[in-house]
């Protein structure tokens, strides 16, 4: 039996997340106080007393569940995962679970990233819509319908689990293709309250900040395999990684394919490490047969 590790992204935040930890634990205290002269200011205040619209804030948001998740798993006794992935955010959280990067490089390229991407969604108005229920080749195709037709930005940018995709574009762009996701039968194509368009070619500005980022840091031999987005596969190699994670900002989170290649290369058990359990659900949506826990 094969033991995979999975790690949340953004919109698993909630209010209160890591208070526990923080008062119940030394070691995790030591990591909330060091990430907090890292970012140059208290997040853990906010993790613990913010409300939703604080935590809401991309600079935070990302930093904070890296943080919450990174301690839970190094508050694993005897963690030994054999493999791990994580949902766009959650990969920098798996890269630390699996020894390729350290805590605070981690957390230090976590809020490069946040900050350029927060950036980047300032610079082009642009949304994410989920839609439910229709084939994933038929929302490819309305994507790239609606792009020819209209020269608007439209890409699919989670594939989250069988009938549920999420796509991501400009604001005029994302509306036409929801609409058109409608009449081709889709349950629902709904908008979601995001800043950006996550995931698709508008965020190529915060690319390049990320990967100015990346290139300066060291990247450790791994103890595992990784799954990354945007190859959905086992990832050994270094420099792979580092081109993998470069290439996530601007490409989709294969996260169903990605549970899919863990599970035919031998994975039964899922654990789910971080805030929320939202990736224990679309494990089971991929293949009910696995047995999938969450450490919160």
């Amino acid at each position: 039996m094969k033991h995979a590790f999975v790690f949340p992204g953004q919109g698993s935040q909630l209010p209160g997340m890591g208070k526990a930890y923080y008062e119940n634990s030394v070691f995790a205290k030591k990591l909330f106080e060091q990430a907090n002269e890292i970012l140059g200011f208290r997040i853990s205040d906010i993790m613990f007393n913010g409300n939703d619209e604080e935590l809401r804030q991309t600079k935070v948001t990302q930093p904070a569940v890296f943080l919450h998740s990174v301690i839970a798993f190094k508050s694993i006794e005897n963690a030994k995962p054999d493999m791990v992935a994580g949902h766009s955010l959650g990969e920098f959280s798996a890269l630390v679970a699996n020894g390729v990067l350290s805590f605070e490089d981690g957390l230090r390229l976590v809020s490069v990233r946040a900050q350029a991407m927060q950036k980047a969604c300032e610079l082009n108005p642009s949304t994410m819509a989920a839609v439910l229920a229709l084939d994933d080749n038929k929302v490819e195709e309305i994507c790239n319908e609606v792009q020819k037709e209209t020269g608007e930005i439209v890409v699919p940018a989670n594939y989250n689990c069988p009938g549920q995709l999420v796509i991501s574009g400009s604001l005029k762009g994302i509306e036409i293709a929801c609409e058109r996701m409608k009449a081709a039968g889709a349950k629902r194509a709904l908008i979601l309250p995001v800043g950006g368009a996550f995931h698709s070619p508008l965020m190529a500005p915060a690319k390049e900040e990320l990967k100015s980022a990346i290139e300066k840091t060291t990247f450790y031999t791994p103890k595992c395999a990784v799954y990354q987005n945007v190859v959905a596969k086992a990832v050994v190699d270094k420099d792979e990684i580092k081109k993998n994670l470069e290439e996530q900002l601007t490409g989709a989170v294969k996260w169903t394919q990605s549970v899919q290649a863990m599970i035919a290369d031998g994975a039964s058990k899922f654990t789910e490490v971080g805030p929320g359990k939202v990736l224990q659900g679309l494990v089971l949506k991929i293949d009910k047969t696995m047995q999938a826990d969450v450490v919160n």
